[in-house]
């Protein structure tokens, strides 16, 4: 396996034993644009557990970085784009770790259209990029 299999199996593993220790020691799902949402808004729950979550979301990032990532259209676009997620992640009530993660795990058939309705989209966002319309060189 090469290193960048080995890194995307690490974070996945990494992110289903945070939502299971979330679920199993503070019984909450793991929805990060909900947890995220809420410490924004200064919502930090009992014993600020949100703000501590996200902290440890974040920390494998700061020791091990974030490897060769790189992102060519430049951060306007990933300011675009990121804003754009948000506002998906309110309109489908939930973002990939909480529909895709939990709420699979939980038999939610809305977690399950939602999650099929990611992944399609991904898909079809990333043949239009590489094959399509779109043209991020000047």
């Amino acid at each position: 396996m090469t290193v960048e299999l080995w890194e995307a199996l690490a974070g996945g593993v990494l992110i289903g034993l945070g939502a299971a220790i979330l679920l199993l020691l503070n019984g909450k799902i793991a929805g990060i644009s909900g947890i995220l949402g809420n410490t924004v808004h200064g919502v930090f729950g009992p014993n600020a557990w949100r703000a501590a979550f996200l902290v440890g979301l974040l920390t494998p990032a700061a020791i091990f970085g974030v490897s060769s990532a790189q992102f060519s259209p430049g951060l306007p676009i990933l300011a675009v784009a990121g804003l754009l997620v948000g506002v998906g992640t309110q309109l489908g009530s939930g973002c990939t770790s909480g529909h895709g993660v939990c709420g699979l795990a939980n038999g939610s058939p809305r977690s399950l259209i939602a999650t099929v309705s990611f992944m399609l989209f991904a898909m079809i966002t990333v043949y239009v990029v590489r094959h399509g319309a779109v043209s991020w060189a000047s």
